[in-house]
């Protein structure tokens, strides 16, 4: 059962985008992770604003492939999370873990075939 439109499943990834950016320094971890953190925010912003979407921009990206994006990065983050430059710091491997958990949620809550 999917409870997640196009239109707020967007607004989820603007706030993604947004909580990527800002971990950094609100969970004070640096380094690697930090880095990582940003360049994450980045692409997920570069994805959002092309897919096919109510809120995206360009529109040129499918919402279903945008799915299937996520449902790799999902699991992916979890893997991250484990790596030793992420898993040295404590607020760092939770974050990743956990952003990991939250998109693996979002994906079997979201409609992607809704956008078309």
């Amino acid at each position: 059962m999917t409870f997640i439109a196009a239109r707020l499943h967007g607004y989820l990834d603007y706030l993604t985008v947004l909580i990527f950016l800002a971990a950094p320094s609100v969970l004070g971890f640096g380094g690697v992770a930090a880095q990582l953190a940003w360049l994450l925010a980045g692409v997920h912003l570069a994805m959002t604003l092309v897919t096919r979407f109510p809120l995206g921009v360009f529109r040129r990206l499918a919402f279903a492939l945008h799915g299937w994006v996520e449902r790799i990065v999902g699991p992916a983050l979890i893997a991250i999370a484990f790596l030793p430059a992420i898993s040295a710091e404590r607020a760092a491997f939770v974050f990743f873990a956990g952003m990991g958990l939250v998109i693996i949620a979002v994906g079997w809550l979201t409609d992607y075939a809704e956008a078309g």
